[in-house]
This record gives C-alpha cells, sequence and structure tokens, in this order.
C-alpha cells in the first residue's frame, strides 16, 4: 500500500514513480494522502514529472492526477523520451530506489533559526539545527549537534526514516505523517538518541 507512489529527487526536479500494479483509484488516494502529509515539504510551484504517464495512464488518468498537484502547488511537467522509462516499470523502480538511496545531503554548518533544509534523500547535519530551524528530509536525518528546531524525516511517508541527534532537544519531532508527545522536560540527554516509529507512534530512545 505504501508504495503505489514514490516521489523521487532528481537532478532535474522530483518524479513521481507510480507502482503499475496497482488499480489508478488507490495510486490517486495515496498520491493525495502523501501530499497532504507532507505539504510543507513541498514548494509552490515545484514541477514533477510522472515519467510512466504516457505508458500506464489515459490522458482521463492523467489530467486527473495533474488536477491533484494543482491542488497541492504542484505543476505536472512533461518527460522528455531520454526521461522515459526504458525497460519494464520493475527496472525502472529499481534504478529509482538505487538512485534515492545513494542521495545525502549533507550540510557542514549550523542551521539558524528561520532558515529551513529541505531534501527527498537522507540529510546529514554537521553542528546544530537552532530553535526556528526547519529540517525536512524524505528520509533519515543526522545531526551531529543539538537539535532544537523542528525536524521531519520520512516526509513522503516513509514510515522506517529515523531522526539522530548528539542532543535531540527539537521542538517538534515528525517522522511520516506521525508526530512525537511533547517531552516533559527538557535536560540535555547524555547519550545520543534516535526517533523513530515503532507501534504506530513515535519514540525516542538511545540510539543503537
Amino acid at each position: 500500500m505504501g508504495d503505489s507512489v514514490v516521489f523521487k529527487g532528481r537532478k532535474n526536479g522530483l518524479q513521481l514513480i507510480i507502482n503499475e500494479s496497482v488499480e489508478f483509484e488507490e495510486i490517486v488516494g495515496q498520491l493525495k494522502a502523501k501530499l497532504e502529509a507532507a505539504a510543507d515539504f513541498f514548494s509552490t510551484g515545484a514541477a514533477v514529472q510522472v515519467p510512466s504517464a504516457e505508458r500506464l495512464l489515459s490522458p482521463e488518468q492523467q489530467n486527473e492526477l495533474q488536477q491533484v498537484f494543482s491542488e497541492h502547488g504542484l505543476i505536472w511537467q512533461e518527460s522528455t523520451p531520454a526521461e522515459l522509462p526504458a525497460g519494464s516499470g520493475q527496472e525502472s523502480q529499481a534504478d529509482s530506489d538505487a538512485t534515492e538511496k545513494s542521495q545525502t545531503l549533507i550540510v557542514a554548518r549550523t542551521i539558524r533559526g528561520g532558515q529551513e533544509v529541505t531534501h527527498s534523500g537522507m540529510i546529514v547535519i554537521l553542528g546544530d539545527v537552532n530553535p526556528g530551524a526547519k529540517v525536512v528530509a524524505g528520509r533519515d536525518i543526522v545531526i551531529h549537534g543539538a537539535c532544537r528546531g523542528v525536524v521531519h524525516a520520512g516526509a513522503f511517508g516513509d514510515t522506517s526514516a529515523t531522526i539522530t541527534a548528539n542532543q535531540l532537544l527539537a521542538s517538534q519531532i515528525r517522522i511520516a505523517g506521525l508526530i512525537a508527545r511533547a517531552p516533559d522536560h527538557l535536560d540535555k540527554p547524555a547519550y545520543v538518541e534516535t526517533a523513530r516509529i515503532q507501534n504506530g507512534i513515535v519514540l525516542i530512545e538511545p540510539a543503537k
């Protein structure tokens, strides 16, 4: 269910990868759910390509997806022939997965209040995330410093994403569509901590 639609970051923008084995209605439903869950992640006017649209979707279905994009401020971008999948859907999906796994954004500085870092893959911060700053990632977030801002991992709905920090004192911790309960105290932890989803809630525990 969770893999019917997947956003992938590319050098020239975002792509929406569709699982061709599921019904179109399910694709639309999951697309809406992901866009609503990650509303803060997408920039208004961001262009998104759907490489398999011509092969998998009728003109009417493409129009429906374009309407969903439009409702969330995204722009449907036509794929060029070179960007269309050359092989089967499975080959294209595997290639996209491999690409995403290799994408890690390393930020070698402190993120100050008012600044925001977003990336479709994993984000590594070599510094602090100050109050008022925001970090949003499609996958994991690792902070080699203190985290006192807002952090959102798995912004496209990846419930396996984690957030790790030397001092995890975030004002808000969010993984996929779940938000962690505010801590009872903000004492400085004495060890590196990781936030992850377990049994439907966000838990914070010593990093393994």
